[in-house]
């Protein structure tokens, strides 16, 4: 059965689903949707053209749907769509889309947006991404699966951060970060892979093995990265994780790829 609270403030226009919780002093505006099972616990905040996934767990002061900040925005229709499962604590924020980025910010299902978090306008976040306290995205920057942003973390506009990625706590990161890399730095350099990560994920340890071996090739000191690129490919060509990397090397971006340092290893 749906609870909302005497003190919540509910536009009769908005659309709330089966055994919806909201809470004291939320507000929530005329064009959002709320799924069933949602838990807003109080002076939360939702506004705009905003949909929630069934499931969510919003926490105090958390303010989503609100115009983006960007001075290109001139009040034109746009969404925040939150999937299922998801978990938003206390002061995250999250702006819907803008003209210049597709009008939609999009997050995903399960992922975990810690306290103070921040996704901008035009954002894409995969399935099962987190944001440790206090991490912020900028505008039209992509997270793929699994990929975990440290606390304190700033990610540039338009940076692409690879599934299964590390980003280390206090990074400031300008350009795209493969699937499966690491990064640390007051301006983020390639550290080798989250091998961490990988084995909570289960990869086997041949496949581990030859991530390891393709990391080093892709960033030898040796010939052009496309003729590195072409030899990876050949050599490891029935590797799916090796193939992800190359194909996201490969992919148009306005952003250079991150690189390792002159010491780092994989």
């Amino acid at each position: 059965m749906t609870d909302i609270h005497s003190g919540a403030i509910v536009d009769s226009n908005a659309k709330i689903g089966a055994n919806v919780t909201i809470g004291p002093f939320c507000s929530v505006g005329p064009d959002v949707e709320l799924a069933d099972d949602v838990t807003l616990a109080s002076h939360v905040s939702i506004s705009g053209q905003t949909k929630v996934g069934s499931g969510t767990q919003i926490f105090p002061f958390a303010s989503l749907g609100s115009e983006p900040q960007d001075l290109k925005y001139h009040g034109e229709r746009s969404e925040l769509i939150i999937g299922s499962n998801n978990v938003i604590r206390e002061h995250v924020t999250m702006n819907p889309g803008t003209e210049g980025g597709g009008l939609i910010t999009k997050i995903g299902n399960n992922c975990l947006f810690m306290v103070g978090s921040h996704v901008a306008h035009d954002c894409q976040i995969s399935d099962h991404a987190i944001l440790v306290n206090n991490a912020t995205l900028a505008g039209h920057v992509e997270v793929g699966e699994w990929a975990i942003v440290g606390g304190l973390s700033a990610v540039h506009q338009f940076v692409r951060i690879g599934k299964h990625a590390m980003i280390g706590g206090m990074t400031g990161v300008e350009n795209d970060v493969i699937p499966y890399g690491s990064v640390i730095g007051n301006r983020a350099r390639l550290s080798g892979l989250n091998i961490v990560g990988i084995k909570r994920r289960n990869f086997s340890r041949d496949e581990i093995h030859d991530l390891r071996k393709a990391y080093r090739l892709i960033f030898a000191q040796e010939g052009t990265l496309a003729e590195r690129l072409e030899d990876v490919a050949e050599d490891f060509s029935d590797n799916e994780p090796v193939m992800e990397i190359l194909d996201f090397i490969r992919k148009d971006s306005s952003r250079a790829i991150c690189q390792p340092g002159m010491d780092d290893a994989a």
